[in-house]
Formats: structure tokens, C-alpha cells, sequence
């Protein structure tokens, strides 16, 4: 399956827009927002656990990035309020679910297979600063490495936001408020995706944004093997 895997285009997508999709684990939907192979995919996506859902135990061979939007991930390893930052690296193991329900915004095989830094955030704790060369603009750093930094920005009401994004490019969820760029609205789990040289020109809502944010990570596209063959 491949779904929005032009790396060198800019991609909207409105999430919350979208119908949940089951997947194959009872009690588990989707919205996808990319991917590229089936059920070992890169994928970045929306995902909604019911109640008492669970998956069975699995290692992640290629990496498994996510923050929690609402409710409660469980895990062996604890419980994961909503504002939780986690990084499992490539050859992890756990088992998922959520006793209360909760939905997450995950993206599956996309770190450095090499990459065994395992990250467990609470983002809203963060303290947040004054960007540099960006009115308007603050943030707080979630994970900052060579191939890409991942952190959360907020935006001040009615504040004109740019970014150049000369290398490898970078992605935008809105969590909290709203923002335009172009002729669209971003509203919470809207998804933009620039490519490496692009650049970002947006304006904050009345009311101001939060967003979580990706950049640096689209100068190489890790891909599972079996979605090669």
C-alpha cells in the first residue's frame, strides 16, 4: 500500500476530517495520513484505542515515535497521560493498549535503524522559550539529534509564522487552536508536510496555536524491506 509517499511535495491532510479505519487488532482504528507497505509500514497516523483494547507483544524493527492526544497509553513500562512524548528505538519490544481509551499520533519506521536512544517525554511540562528570529513563536524541544529535531511551538494570536525548511524538510500538527496557510485552515489533528527546501508561511488564529513539530527528517526515507519486495 502506498498512501501520500511523494516525499517532494507539500501534503495536507485534515484528519479529523477523516472516517476511523479498523485495523486488525479488535478495538484499534486509524486515520492514515501516509504509508508506504501494509501491516510493516511506514506510516504516520491518527490512531484511536477503545477501552480495554491491547495488541499483543511486538518489536518494532524499524522504530516507533508517538505523542498522546487524549486519554491513557499503557504499556509494561507504565502509563502514558495524554501529553506524553515517546520514543521506542529500532528492536524494542512491548505490549500496547489502554485500559481507558485513548488516541495517539504515531509514525512507525522512520528512525535510524541504528538508533537505540529510548525518549518518554511529558511535553506538557515543557518549558517553553522564545524562538530565535521568529516572532510570535515559542518552543520547547522534545528530541534533538543529527538527523532531526522534534518539538512542540506555540504560536501567539494572529502571529505571521515562517520557516525555511532548507534540508529535509518538516511536518505540523496542530494540537490546540488553529492557523492558515495558503487558502486552508489548520485546525487540531490537521497534518502538514513540507518537503526538504521548502518553507513555511502561516498565520496563527485569534486564539493562538499549538503544534507538534518535525524538521530535518525527510532527507532520507527509511522504509521497512518487506514494503520493497
Amino acid at each position: 500500500m502506498e498512501l501520500n509517499a511523494d516525499f517532494s511535495q507539500r501534503l495536507a491532510v485534515h484528519a479529523a476530517q477523516l472516517p476511523w479505519v479498523a485495523s486488525p487488532i479488535r478495538g484499534v482504528d486509524r486515520r492514515m495520513l501516509d504509508r508506504i507497505g501494509d501491516e510493516v509500514a511506514r506510516a504516520t497516523s491518527i490512531v484511536r484505542y477503545a477501552p480495554g483494547s491491547r495488541f499483543s507483544a511486538h518489536t518494532h524493527g524499524g522504530g516507533e515515535e508517538f505523542l498522546v492526544l487524549d486519554g491513557v497509553f499503557q504499556d509494561e513500562h507504565g502509563d502514558y497521560p495524554a501529553g506524553s512524548y515517546v520514543r521506542n528505538p529500532p528492536t524494542s519490544r512491548h505490549t500496547p493498549g489502554s485500559a481507558p481509551g485513548c488516541i495517539l499520533f504515531v509514525k512507525l519506521w522512520q528512525f535510524d535503524l541504528q538508533d537505540r536512544t529510548a525518549v518518554r517525554r511529558n511535553a506538557r511540562a515543557l518549558v517553553y522559550t522564545q524562538a530565535e528570529d521568529r516572532p510570535g513563536v515559542e518552543t520547547a524541544a522534545l528530541f534533538d539529534d543529527s538527523r532531526e529535531k522534534v518539538r512542540m511551538e506555540r504560536w501567539r494570536p494572529n502571529a505571521l509564522v515562517s520557516l525555511d525548511l532548507p534540508d529535509g524538510g518538516g511536518e505540523f500538527l496542530v494540537l490546540d487552536g488553529a492557523f492558515d496557510e495558503g487558502d486552508e485552515r489548520f485546525a487540531p489533528q490537521s497534518w502538514l508536510r513540507l518537503p526538504p527546501h521548502g518553507r513555511l508561511s502561516a498565520t496563527a488564529g485569534s486564539n493562538g496555536c499549538s503544534l507538534w513539530v518535525k524538521t530535518g527528517h525527510l532527507r532520507r526515507i527509511q522504509i521497512p524491506p518487506s514494503a520493497l519486495s
